[in-house]
């Protein structure tokens, strides 16, 4: 099972780092793996690289765009996506500062639907050390 977080970076560190995405995963990796006592050190450098993400403007997107399409569903503020077709089970979660997707593929249908919302969302998966723009999906597909 792969693990995704998805992030809001602030538009003069999308600049700074969209030819060299390493170090910016590297960042965010380091703050993912702070220790407790380094919390207020790191809360303050993640609101300095990140925007707030609008949960219920997402949570809305999302809903409008997929409550149609057959193998998706929403319950209790995730959203599920078990395509048999695709042999893909997904679930994402939107919160006030990230979005997590949990997936048991390399990929999953809820980034093409980010990535139309909007496309520079930071997508990190820290334990197999993957990391891209949602922008740059196509050429990674």
């Amino acid at each position: 099972m792969r693990v995704y977080f998805i992030f809001d970076i602030k538009k003069q560190y999308i600049n700074l780092y969209k030819d060299n995405k390493f170090v910016l995963f590297n960042i965010l990796k380091g703050l993912y793996n702070y220790s407790y006592d380094d919390v207020e050190m790191g809360f303050n450098l993640f609101n300095q690289l990140t925007n707030k993400i609008e949960k219920d403007l997402v949570d809305r997107y999302l809903f409008v765009k997929l409550h149609r399409y057959f193998p998706y569903s929403k319950k209790n503020n995730i959203h599920y996506i078990n395509n048999l077709y695709k042999d893909e089970v997904s679930r994402l979660c939107v919160k006030n500062s990230y979005i997590s997707v949990e997936c048991d593929q390399i990929t999953s249908s809820f980034f093409k639907i980010l990535s139309e919302y909007y496309g520079d969302f930071f997508v990190c998966e820290f334990k197999y050390g993957d990391y891209f723009f949602l922008s740059d999906l196509k050429t990674l597909v």
